[in-house]
């Protein structure tokens, strides 16, 4: 028996293999493309995203990824965003004091983290909400972050996981429907990631 297909998206986003072998040791057939029928088939989208927000909006675009991943929400097929793959769900980014058109699944505004080191880099404790599928089984262990930047708000109608650092609470995770995200990277941490990505797969 075979376990669900998963198309991680290729478009230049860096080393992605480490998400693609985690997906893989929990149960998924993963394929990394961006293969428009493979991408629309799957039973699951994972969308990476390491570096700057603007560059990997550039490189979404270019490879015609808003519209595949819009054709997936409305067609209710799951998706789900990992670090700036979650970042580029929001509205815009702020950088480098320019801002920047994200995808615009949710409102709110990625900005830099305010804190005495940046970027936060390291294992950190999030504050998952009640009912959350992403976290089950898993909602008091910590998950691996590399960030910078990050969004401080997150609209009432999708389920916010929460995380702090220095004078900065942001947000760690959504849940929405068929979207999800998570700006830690679950392919790095650890067990609890390991969990979280079948608890995802579940879904699927």
């Amino acid at each position: 028996m075979t376990g669900p297909s998963v198309v991680v998206l290729d478009y230049g986003s860096g080393n992605v293999r480490s998400a693609v072998r985690a997906l893989e040791r929990v149960g998924a057939e993963v394929e990394l493309t961006s293969d428009p029928g493979k991408v629309a088939d799957a039973d699951g989208l994972v969308v990476p995203g390491v570096g700057a927000f603007a560059h990997v909006m550039d490189a979404l675009r270019a490879a015609g990824a808003p519209r595949l991943i819009e054709r997936r929400l409305a067609g209710g097929r799951a998706v789900l965003g990992i670090c700036v793959g979650q970042q580029v769900l929001f509205e815009a980014g702020l950088e480098h004091g320019t801002r920047v058109e994200g995808l615009g699944e949710w409102p709110g505004l990625v900005e830099r983290l305010d804190a005495p080191v940046v970027p936060h880099m390291g294992w950190a404790e999030v504050e998952p909400p009640a009912g959350s599928v992403l976290f089950e089984g898993i909602a008091d262990e910590r998950f691996y972050f590399v960030h910078s930047y990050a969004v401080r708000t997150a609209p009432d109608y999708v389920r916010a996981t929460w995380a702090t650092h220095g004078a900065t609470r942001f947000v760690a995770a959504v849940e929405n429907g068929p979207l999800s995200a998570t700006q830690f990277h679950p392919e790095k941490s650890g067990d609890a990631g390991a969990q979280l990505l079948r608890n995802w797969l579940g879904t699927l």
